[in-house]
């Protein structure tokens, strides 16, 4: 009897061990790539926990004054110095960079909550809805935003201080205004978003399972066209920190026993040549801090749009 020769059967392709990626885990792997927005970051997180923990280490008073050591230098008994008046400059930098900061990062939530909500209402509803949250959009951006800010600043400060107290009434003054005037960028790119967005296949579907508008909008849309918003809410941090620095210089903004790093230049700007680094300091900071979110909105940009990275 002759053998029959078995064939071998053709072994079986192995599963892929290609794990694939969610656009969000893409996105960070082109933004660890991004060597200036990586740095950017390591800085900005150094800056944010060192005026956050600094206070509780550096237990120095950056409100008591001591005449006796005016205008001390700096890597002497002080690390920073002091300022005319013997007040650390070290805790100042502090206590200035903690109000700045967070000046920065409250104005950008606001600017983000309602530039986006304009821009997803004009975007997915159209017709006379997006003709007339466009025309308002337009003319927010057709502002002077710093003749509006003295403005507004110079007539309701003494109000929001009855309602808020001192502090908090200029805060929160401060953070309002700026958010208020800085969120028409983020309603363009979302606006576009959600244009491109709302013929797609998935947004059919869930019109056709029933789903409500707003559910469309904010559970479908939205979690899509988070690339740009997150973008400009990176940009926006940076601008609400000059733009609060600037309020300072010029004298309307926080008041000199609550000092924020734009009231500390303006303090020290007569002392060039006495005590430079008590206005170098701070501007450094506010400088360094700019840079920073800047260098991260760059990478964030390119993460998030891979043509732009090529």
């Amino acid at each position: 009897m002759t053998a029959v020769a078995k064939t071998p059967v053709a072994a079986r392709p192995a599963a892929s061990s290609v794990k694939i990626r969610t656009q969000s885990e893409e996105a960070w792997r082109r933004f660890r790539r991004h060597t200036t927005a990586m740095i950017g970051l390591v800085v900005l997180v150094f800056l944010i926990a060192a005026v956050m923990l600094g206070p509780l280490i550096y237990t120095a008073s950056p409100l008591k004054s001591n005449f006796a050591v005016a205008n001390a230098p700096m890597f002497g008994k002080f690390i920073f110095g002091t300022d005319d008046l013997g007040r650390d400059m070290l805790a100042r930098i502090f206590f200035g960079g903690r109000i700045s900061i967070a000046v920065g990062l409250f104005a950008m939530s606001v600017s983000i909550i309602i530039g986006t909500l304009v821009g997803a209402f004009a975007g997915f509803a159209g017709g006379w809805t997006d003709f007339i949250l466009s025309r308002i959009t337009d003319l927010f951006q057709s502002l002077p935003a710093v003749p509006v800010l003295l403005l507004v600043t110079y007539l309701f400060r003494d109000e929001a201080k009855k309602v808020l107290g001192r502090e908090l009434g200029i805060f929160f003054l401060i953070v309002g205004v700026i958010g208020a005037l800085t969120w028409m960028t983020t309603a363009r790119l979302v606006r576009g978003s959600f244009l491109s967005l709302k013929s797609r296949e998935f947004v059919e579907a869930a019109h056709a399972l029933g789903v409500s508008r707003l559910g469309i909008m904010f559970r479908h849309i939205l979690p899509n066209a988070l690339g740009p918003i997150i973008v400009a809410a990176t940009l926006n941090v940076g601008g609400a920190i000059i733009t609060e620095s600037v309020l300072s210089f010029l004298g309307v903004g926080f008041e000199a026993d609550w000092p924020t790093w734009g009231s500390l230049v303006f303090s020290y700007k007569d002392y060039i040549g006495i005590n430079n680094q008590a206005v170098l300091l701070p501007a450094f900071g506010i400088f360094i801090t700019v840079l920073a979110v800047n260098y991260m909105g760059e990478g964030l940009r390119d993460a998030f749009d891979p043509r732009r990275g090529r």
